[in-house]
């Protein structure tokens, strides 16, 4: 594995944000293709919100990000967006793996050090040990962030899943 380096933005949400607020449901029925479900991206919380995404803007949440329906289409709309990773204080479990699965970084950490508009960088390294950190470049805080498995962090890097078994053809264990 090579070192892990993201950068961008913050956009702060709060606890209990669940799929339905990430894209609406009804949205699922027009189309599937990423680029059009960006347009739609937290509209029921923030109507003005997808228009004001840039690429590389990272999402930070507080606790129970991404609960409700197991909506795979919920990951597919922040990846559309350009956002490759989401930190927040806890993840539903379905939307954890399927963040894992479709190529978007879930990063677990204390997320109260981080306000809108700072300057982020998640970061690993090269030794499994050492896990994750999350550094607010505006301010300077580092903050301690759960180890992925190196599993979650080869299918990460891979793109995903699909992309992980295409290269892989089976886990490497």
């Amino acid at each position: 594995m090579t070192a892990l380096r993201i950068e961008g933005r913050a956009r702060i949400f709060g606890d209990g944000i669940n799929t339905d607020y990430i894209i609406t449901s009804r949205r699922k029925r027009e189309s599937l293709d990423p680029q059009i479900l960006r347009q739609y991206l937290f509209e029921e919380v923030d109507p003005a919100f997808a228009s004001s995404i840039q690429a590389g803007d990272l999402i930070v949440a507080g606790k129970n990000f991404g609960c409700g329906s197991a909506m795979e289409v919920a990951v597919t709309a922040v990846l559309g967006a350009g956002i490759r990773a989401v930190i927040a204080r806890s993840f539903s479990r379905t939307y954890y793996r399927n963040a894992i699965n479709n190529g978007l970084l879930p990063v677990v950490c204390d997320t109260n050090q981080i306000q809108g508009g700072d300057q982020i960088a998640i970061h690993s390294t090269d030794q499994q040990e050492a896990g994750m950190q999350v550094i607010n470049l505006s301010t300077g805080a580092v903050i301690v962030a759960e180890a992925l498995p190196q599993i979650m962090l080869d299918i990460f890097e891979s793109g995903g899943l699909v992309p992980y078994f295409r290269r892989h053809g089976d886990f490497r264990l």
